[in-house]
């Protein structure tokens, strides 16, 4: 983790440092695009960028020139854009199911298939990319809603020694239930489990990565497209590097446990012929049965025996500290039943209003796509105060959690909450950490189009929360950070709304399709390691196709790299428009128009 930030501050400066070099930060000449504009009797101007152009973002190479361009349309400058259309559609389809599936956003398969599938120019590649991130991500959380925590909670009721009429004592521990013969006694064990979902977590944590993914938007809009592509290339590459390790750990794991069950079934064919049915027997009652060892999604299956021993070696040396009395054990019992909720209707009130709350500010400060509600545009003081609003409202909500779960973790301590192992217990310290790294990801995601979860999932990783834990809630962060990011592009004018709609729906059915049937191959099979590696695939070569994309641009521009964008273009700051020659100017042969073409 500190090695990737300090390769992407090394990005960042070392860009930085050519672009003070390159012509004082000015616009490179070499490159000349036609811009559709009626102040010129051509029709035309110059621009060197499409994004420069007002309404005409995409780039039709044929030509040189911009165009508005639009979804499966035959009025756009050629066929081709049809086809990239459709063979795209096909393509995140796919991509959203396996990128649920294998508990990543998908990010880093979407910028760099926009750039080159789909011929976007690289930022509203980016924001497409969060669109679809969004489809997708909504479409897991869906499926995560109605899954329970792989663990839980149990409350043994014994009577004291010494008679009959004697109190009883309770014991909390929390364990992995096995399948053992016969039903539990409920009469002296009571269960509870919890939503697979963390949402107290989440309503922690998504505020610092939708903060995070505030900055990330705004550092964007200046950066040159050369920039952004090595930065995109340099935390992809780590991405990929990452999702090699995880496939090649997931793949370790796979045969150790095929050979580990080779070897039973020998042994137990050996001694009695009949125990492999039994064991087959035994094998799909665990599979049917949620509360058996789990699988992380990735087909990794956690063993957790040990933990659960630790959790109730734990729980005794605690309740020999603490002295429990009918106060304590109903504020136990309180905690239990509240966390039990499948769906804790407040609290996912309150994630609807911190989604609304930044969605409203972003509109009252507009942007190229949308003009602001109030009337203010990026030269008014009032940008900047609603900008420094959006930071106080996702930061107030996150420090307002984080007080209220390190207040709550003292509390369940006090009454010997059955914590699990990999459960956080939130201190001052743990949620620095967590908050810090949580603004990082989302920086990242704004920045070049991804969820955030590269980041926030090896994190949980490290932190020791349970994987199929740690996947849902970072999909259910990146359910609000994506679509905030996305509205941000939209509104910035980037991304043409007819192809952020699209795409949504698409990678919205592919993830509740392809996870659905991935899923049940994995359960089946138990190789989810060839989803992974598959993946690891795509998104190296994503990288690297991000690292062409850059050196192609550079070479056409004869290695000119331009300087920082303006933070805000306004008409009355806009470069002299300097049009494209007429018929007769070129017949001409005006030396004056090739000088300023030339010079521009």
């Amino acid at each position: 983790m500190r090695n990737f930030l300090f390769a992407l501050l090394f990005c960042l400066a070392a860009g930085t440092t050519v672009v003070v070099q390159a012509a004082g930060g000015g616009k490179c000449s070499s490159e000349q695009l036609k811009c559709p504009t009626e102040e010129c009797e051509s029709g035309y101007s110059y621009v060197t960028d499409c994004l420069d152009c007002e309404g005409n973002l995409n780039t039709f190479n044929g030509e040189d020139k911009c165009f508005t361009r639009k979804l499966l349309s035959s009025k756009n400058p050629s066929p081709q854009y049809l086809w990239r259309d459709i063979i795209g559609m096909l393509v995140w389809f796919c991509a959203a199911g396996v990128a649920t599936a294998c508990g990543v956003g998908g990010g880093g398969i979407y910028v760099p298939l926009g750039i080159l599938l789909l011929n976007f120019a690289p930022k509203p590649a980016s924001g497409l990319s969060q669109a679809s991130i969004f489809g997708a991500s909504l479409g897991g959380l869906l499926l995560n809603l109605r899954n329970m925590h792989p663990f839980t909670a149990k409350i043994e009721t014994t009577a004291v020694a010494g008679g009959n009429g004697s109190p009883a004592e309770e014991r909390a521990v929390a364990d992995v239930p096995t399948n053992d013969d016969g039903e539990p006694n409920t009469e002296t064990t009571k269960y509870y489990t919890r939503p697979l979902i963390d949402y107290d977590m989440a309503l922690f944590l998504a505020p610092m990565e939708m903060a995070g993914a505030v900055l990330g938007v705004l550092i964007q809009k200046i950066l040159p497209n050369w920039l952004y592509l090595f930065t995109a290339a340099v935390i992809l590459g780590f991405t990929a590097k990452k999702t090699f390790h995880k496939w090649w750990d997931t793949r370790a794991k796979e045969m150790a446990k095929a050979a580990l069950e080779a070897a039973d079934s020998e042994e137990q064919a050996a001694l009695d012929p009949s125990a492999n049915a039994k064991k087959d027997t035994a094998t799909d009652n665990d599979n049917e049965n949620s509360e058996g060892p789990s699988s992380d999604g990735n087909g990794e299956v956690e063993v957790t025996a040990s933990a659960s021993m630790a959790a109730e070696d734990n729980d005794e040396n605690n309740e020999a500290e603490i002295v429990m009395d009918s106060e304590k054990i109903a504020k136990r019992t309180w905690f239990l039943e509240r966390d039990a909720r499948q769906y804790p209707v407040e609290k996912m009130f309150c994630f609807g209003v911190l989604w609304i709350g930044l969605t409203l500010l972003t509109f009252f400060k507009g942007g190229k796509g949308v003009e602001s509600l109030v009337g203010i545009d990026c030269a008014s003081p009032w940008y900047g105060v609603l900008i420094g609003i959006q930071f106080l409202w996702t930061l107030g909500f996150a420090t307002f959690f984080a007080i209220k779960l390190m207040r709550e973790t003292t509390q369940k301590k006090a009454v010997n909450y059955p914590f699990h192992e990999q459960d956080v217990l939130w201190d001052f310290q743990k949620t620095r950490f967590y908050a810090f790294f949580t603004f990082v990801a989302g920086i990242v995601a704004g920045l070049i189009g991804i969820g955030g979860g590269m980041v926030l999932g090896p994190l949980m990783l490290v932190m020791g929360i349970y994987p199929r834990v740690s996947t849902a809630t970072t999909a259910t962060m990146i359910v609000l950070t994506s679509s905030s990011v996305a509205i941000l592009y939209i509104t910035s004018g980037m991304v043409p709304w007819q192809y952020a709609v699209t795409f949504f729906c698409t990678c919205f059915t592919g993830a509740l399709i392809g996870k659905t049937y991935i899923d049940g191959y994995v359960k089946r099979t138990g190789k989810a390691s060839v989803l992974i590696f598959l993946l690891a695939m795509i998104i190296a070569l994503a990288t690297l196709g991000a690292l062409v994309i850059a050196l192609l641009r550079l070479n056409k521009a004869d290695w000119c790299f331009a300087g920082f964008n303006k933070f805000c273009t306004l008409d009355a700051d806009a470069v002299e428009v300097v049009c494209v020659p007429t018929e007769t100017e070129r017949m001409l042969g005006s030396s004056f128009y090739g000088d300023v073409v030339r010079g521009y």
